[in-house]
């Protein structure tokens, strides 16, 4: 059909109504862009180039009770550069300045930093760093040089501020002060004091703009925050940082000399159950020691001999016995079901009182005495432990505290038929070291359970915001009767020649305290080892602190028994409290003279008038008056033994005449 100007008009018309339809499409779209979807689009736009970043608060100082740091927030700021943004001629004018003034601070030569911002501008580099990890008064300095002091719009300074946690004590006490993290899904991991007390600790958060800049870095659009955050308050805890470093070295060098595997050591105030000191030191690889895990709260374990004094309370409140009584302790060895319960002592210790049972910690006199009331009623011996509070947590504030196990005759699935003998000097039972020392702290304080606590108060500023006050578990596990018997068993412990202690009596200072040493993994006597230990409290009459030490897997061909492995940490750190610690809070008369102190004033006195060139006789002094009077003549002194008693004897006789930088050695009782 041949083609007419109608058919070419008609198709012009088509197109032309295409297109109009077309841009009346394109139109309608921009309008319902701008007026209907605009809102929508520009956020979009701003929120890929414009975010809202948030500020961690600063977080609160975590103190030891006499106001020493155990952790602090520190500020680090990151200076960095935007090179497009200052004009030509205000960059050529400071440049140099600038570059000199960085060098002076920062090290380099200030033709390195000459190159370094020219280059920057020539490369459009928005976010150059200048300087990483400055500290308030770095920052200041550098934000105050020549160009930078123009500000973020003009000068092109850029401060970025970050809070890091330091902790002046380094490892020693690591996993009780702890830490507190949150990962991307916004879970906690909260462990020590950090952990447990991080609601006052860490404050609210800020926020602050910044915009997307050249490959995707973020610029601050301000240099002040959209929303400041707020610090968060101060804690101040009951450790004290003296009581902690002896208990933190003693323990490491028990653990050093035995090739233990871990062990821990807390000391407690009697009376307020304030932890004063609580290490946990566990083996590495490499052989090294450090706080791998909280055992003391943790690590619940069957504590051998010392649950002997649970049982003997047990038996003394419900009569069972008395401490005049006599235990025949045979040869040493009874059996139950085929299983043998054997005395540490060859042959047994023969025919002794229910005292001497606890004193000399003989496993088959507590057997006897538990199996002869209670066999038949094993029911009315556990409850009686259980009315003690010994099957509950102590529901410490630092997570993961360990849950104790007392079996229960209506437990079937725990209980056996020699399942009451084995609890009765501490197998099948389980606690932690801390809740063992709870109950020990409790005989100490007269039978009030007070529960032990690691926070005094929490303060904003110099204000107190919450103070916290002793917590009382138990008014009194048993009779202030079986109290003062048990009192005396535990002091005799130590002090009677026949105590399973006695070896750790001294006559400067007493103390009262039980000896433990539990095997484990007893099942597969290949694997078998120990546990070691000694809970006690000090001084015996009128205690103040109580103190527990657990060691796990002592080197066996060193040795294992408690006494020797644990024990001496016990003194160690009872015998350095004691003498650095003021254990009298008040003395009552100071115009009363002491006819002993007197005497010893005149004899040192006397000495010391004799100052002259030869070596004077100390022996029979103390050790501190020995010492003081030798150094004053320039003689250097090394001392040997336990550093606090009489002089038994010096390396150099008296008499004979002093010599320049001339050492004596003075052996102390």
């Amino acid at each position: 059909m041949p083609i007419t100007d109608k058919n070419i008009l008609s198709r012009l018309y088509f197109v032309a109504g295409c297109m109009f339809f077309f841009a009346l499409a394109v139109v309608v779209k921009l309008v319902t862009i701008q007026m209907v979807d605009g809102e929508k689009y520009r956020a979009l736009a701003e929120q890929r180039t414009i975010k809202n970043f948030t500020i961690g608060p600063k977080r609160g100082n975590l103190y030891s009770d006499d106001g020493s740091l155990l952790a602090t927030s520190v500020t680090k700021y990151d200076i960095r550069f935007d090179a497009i943004t200052p004009q030509h001629k205000v960059f050529e004018q400071h440049i140099k300045p600038l570059s000199d003034s960085l060098s002076k601070v920062l090290g380099r030569s200030s033709s390195y930093y000459q190159n370094l911002l020219r280059k920057a501008r020539v490369n459009k580099n928005r976010y150059l760093l200048i300087a990483k990890d400055l500290g308030y008064t770095e920052y200041v300095r550098i934000k105050n040089f020549p160009l930078f002091n123009l500000g973020p719009y003009k000068g092109g300074v850029i401060v970025e501020q970050e809070t890091k946690r330091e902790y002046p004590l380094g490892g020693m006490a690591h996993r009780s002060v702890g830490y507190e993290r949150v990962d991307d899904k916004g879970y906690y991991t909260r462990v020590g004091l950090e952990g447990a007390f991080g609601s006052y600790l860490r404050g609210t958060e800020g926020h602050r703009l910044k915009q997307k800049i050249a490959k995707g870095q973020w610029k601050p659009i301000t240099d002040y925050n959209e929303v400041e955050p707020k610090d968060g308050y101060d804690v101040v805890s009951t450790i004290n940082v003296n009581i902690q470093d002896i208990a933190h070295h003693a323990l490491l060098t028990q653990l050093e000399k035995y090739n233990a595997d871990h062990g821990s050591v807390v000391v407690m105030e009697v009376a307020t159950g304030e932890i004063k000191a609580i290490s946990n030191l566990g083996r590495t690889k490499g052989g090294n020691y450090y706080e791998r895990l909280n055992y003391a709260v943790g690590e619940s374990h069957e504590p051998g001999s010392t649950f002997k004094l649970m049982s003997m309370i047990a038996a003394l409140e419900d009569k069972a016995v008395d401490t005049s009584d006599v235990v025949d302790t045979e040869n040493g060895i009874i059996s139950f079901y085929g299983k043998k319960v054997r005395d540490s002592k060859r042959g047994g210790y023969g025919k002794i009182t229910v005292s001497e049972v606890l004193e000399r910690s003989s496993n088959v006199g507590i057997v006897k005495i538990i199996d002869n009331y209670y066999k038949n009623q094993p029911e009315k011996f556990v409850n009686r432990l259980y009315n003690m509070g010994l099957n509950e947590k102590l529901g410490m504030s630092i997570k993961g505290e360990g849950a104790p196990i007392i079996p229960h005759p209506n437990d079937k699935s725990r209980w056996s038929g020699i399942a009451l003998q084995w609890m009765a000097y501490g197998y099948g039972v389980s606690l932690t070291p801390l809740q063992t020392l709870t109950f020990y702290n409790a005989v100490a304080n007269g039978g009030e359970m007070v529960k032990p606590r690691l926070i005094k108060e929490v303060r904003e500023w110099d204000k107190v915001i919450y103070k916290f006050d002793k917590d009382v578990i138990n008014p009194s596990v048993c009779s202030k009767e079986t109290i003062s018997k048990v009192q005396a068993m535990l002091k005799n412990v130590v002090e009677d020649k026949h105590g399973t202690g006695h070896r750790l009596y001294s006559p400067n200072f007493s103390m009262a305290g039980k000896t433990g040493t539990a095997q484990k993994d007893y099942a597969d006597k290949s694997k078998m080892n120990y546990i070691s230990s000694f809970v006690g409290y000090f001084p015996a009459d009128e205690p103040k602190y109580s103190c527990i030490v657990v060691i796990h897997n002592p080197d066996k061909s060193v040795g294992y028994y408690g006494a020797d492995v644990s024990g001496p940490v016990f003194k160690s750190v009872a015998q350095k409290i004691y003498t650095n610690s003021p254990l009298i809070d008040t003395i009552e008369e100071l115009d009363n003279e002491s006819e002993q102190t007197e005497k010893d004033y005149k004899a040192y006195y006397a000495k010391v008038k004799k100052r002259n060139e030869i070596i004077p006789n100390v022996e029979g002094m103390s050790g501190m008056d020995a010492i003081s009077i030798l150094e004053n003549l320039g003689v250097r002194v090394k001392v040997e033994g336990d550093g606090i008693g009489k002089v038994k004897s010096q390396s150099i006789k008296s008499g004979q005449k002093i010599e320049s930088n001339q050492t004596i050695v003075l052996q102390l009782s």
